[in-house]
């Protein structure tokens, strides 16, 4: 037999197979290395990112304006801190819910034209109402609008900019309701000026004329009482002449005419004159200022008696409705402060004969630290010419011989020395509205 040969091992390797494992077991290892230095690299680059993603979160909730993210066809992807806070919504409650729930149905019809293929360009300042979580809670904001793209330059949504405005909008409104009433205290200043100026004036040339007036009235009384006289005087001489004579007399110089026309020419005169004196006592009021000693003054009486006095004595009986609350109480003169009310009553049934069955209505209220009476006309209202003059002395718009122009204009000082204001408008349903505010004053 030959020589017998030692068994063989399975681990043992040629020198080939050796060197294959080796090269396997490189590759390996070459791999590994790269599968680790790619994981450190993605490792430092989610670190990167979580960074840039803390970042810009904290920079969305550092900002004051409310920031909105929206996906092409307006659901909510992102929201801010401050919109939270103002709205009173969790993130949760909003993410893929409609832009509307926010902004409104409007916007979301906005915002679906900016999306493209339309051609609309970015919005810019555009005002509308931020919802709160609350439906009856909501605020302005200004929003501004831009397309939100990807790195790839596609469109993917819109992100949306708004700033808060009811503090601007609200601050806004107060300097336009300054501006408001500083022009009004400017034009009642002017106007006070004008008529305190005016008032001095006429009052002289009122003392100037009281006198020959009161010589033309008392001579017309004087020449009523000799035209009696006169005429039995030539009524007993006209019995004593020929009936021929006679009758030529009164066909020559018109005896029986001039007899009756005496009486007419005479009223004439008279109401001429008590007219002027009428006037002329009016402009002497403005010549004074009442005394600081005033009564308590229920006003609500006075407006009943005013209403009393302007119906009494009409041909027509017009309607004339009273809204009058209980315990209206101002401090001034009872008499003057009825002069203005009949003034302002008469001059509306004067405007309102057109139309003789619609009410007049006469009302009062407590406003704050007012009482504020109304009179409103059923006429054709006041022209906007008209209504920035309607205060001032010998204006009128009634036919010559039916009114003074004196009216309103004492009226207007009547109400400027108990410390009100007197105004009028045209009414929305038609007529022109007298408003005249006076102080409350707590009677004990």
């Amino acid at each position: 037999m030959g020589q017998n040969q030692p068994p063989h091992n399975p681990l043992e390797l040629n020198d080939g197979q050796e060197h294959a494992w080796v090269e396997v077991i490189q590759k390996m290892d070459e791999v590994y290395s790269d599968l680790l230095e790619r994981e450190v690299d993605l490792e430092n680059k989610n670190a990167e990112l979580e960074e840039a993603h803390d970042f810009i979160d904290s920079i969305l909730e550092a900002m004051s304006d409310v920031v909105i993210v929206c996906d092409r066809v307006g659901r909510i992807v992102k929201v801010n801190g401050p919109l939270l806070e103002r709205t009173g919504f969790e993130e949760a409650e909003l993410f893929g819910r409609p832009i509307s729930v926010l902004l409104g149905q409007q916007f979301e019809e906005r915002f679906r034209k900016l999306i493209p293929p339309t051609k609309t360009k970015n919005l810019q300042d555009y005002e509308t109402k931020l919802q709160h979580k609350t439906p009856d809670i909501s605020e302005y904001v200004s929003v501004n609008c831009s397309l939100h793209k990807t790195a790839r330059g596609q469109v993917d949504g819109l992100v949306i900019v708004g700033r808060p405005i009811g503090e601007l909008r609200q601050a806004y409104d107060d300097l336009n309701k300054a501006h408001v009433e500083l022009k009004t205290a400017q034009h009642h200043l002017l106007q006070s000026e004008k008529m305190a100026s005016i008032g001095r004036l006429v009052a002289g040339v009122a003392h100037e004329l009281n006198n020959p007036i009161s010589f033309l009235y008392g001579n017309v009384h004087s020449m009523e009482r000799y035209s009696q006289k006169m005429r039995t005087y030539i009524e007993t001489l006209r019995e004593e002449l020929p009936v021929p004579v006679r009758q030529k007399l009164d066909e020559d110089l018109k005896i029986k005419r001039l007899l009756d026309d005496l009486p007419n020419l005479l009223a004439g005169t008279r109401e001429g004159a008590e007219r002027v004196s009428e006037i002329v006592n009016n402009l002497r009021r403005l010549s004074f200022r009442e005394g600081k000693t005033k009564d308590c003054v229920d006003i609500c009486d006075v407006i009943k008696t005013a209403v009393l006095f302007a119906s009494k004595g009409r041909a027509s009986n017009h309607p004339i409705e009273l809204d009058l609350s209980n315990d209206l109480y101002v401090e001034g003169s009872a008499n003057r402060l009825h002069q203005v009310i009949l003034n302002l009553v008469e001059n509306a049934l004067d405007a309102s004969s057109a139309q003789p069955d619609t009410p007049i209505i006469v009302r009062a209220e407590k406003h704050n630290t007012n009482v504020n009476i109304y009179v409103r006309d059923c006429g054709n209202g006041v022209s906007d010419d008209d209504l920035h003059r309607i205060f001032d002395p010998f204006f009128t718009t009634k036919p010559v011989g039916q009114g003074t122009g004196l009216g309103l204009w004492i009226s207007y000082e009547i109400v400027q020395d108990h410390k009100g204001h007197i105004s009028v408008h045209n009414h929305a349903t038609g007529g022109a509205e007298f408003k005249v505010s006076l102080p409350v004053y707590a009677c004990e």
